[in-house]
């Protein structure tokens, strides 16, 4: 089991940065994967990108080479850098992890990018 809090949710305007921040109860280091959803006013929940214990990442399209996961096993934290950042990344970002096949998932926190 394992409690997740974001931070780092913010108002941006498009082209900007924002890191997101991902802070774990405990320790991640053998946390199989984690990773972070996102979900729009009236749209589903999307997966933005995950990290699996061997440090592969996945992201979905509409980041890719935008956003990069990782996370320090030291601080128990993953984080979400994202860069170039525009109108439709608005969302609420979830983290989430999965532990042996149960997924455990944070409050969430706003991501707004408008001018």
């Amino acid at each position: 089991q394992v409690q997740l809090v974001e931070s780092g949710g913010g108002l941006v305007q498009p082209g900007e940065s924002l890191r997101l921040s991902c802070a774990a109860s405990r320790s991640i280091f053998s946390i199989y994967r984690m990773g972070w959803y996102r979900q729009a006013p009236g749209k589903q929940r999307e997966l933005v990108a995950t990290l699996t214990v061997d440090s592969t990442t996945t992201y979905v399209d509409s980041v890719k080479g935008r956003f990069t996961i990782s996370r320090d096993n030291a601080k128990n934290t993953v984080y979400l850098q994202m860069n170039s950042l525009k109108p439709e990344d608005t969302a609420v970002y979830y983290c989430y992890a999965d532990i042996m096949s149960a997924a455990y998932w944070g409050q969430g926190t706003q991501v707004t990018v408008s001018s």
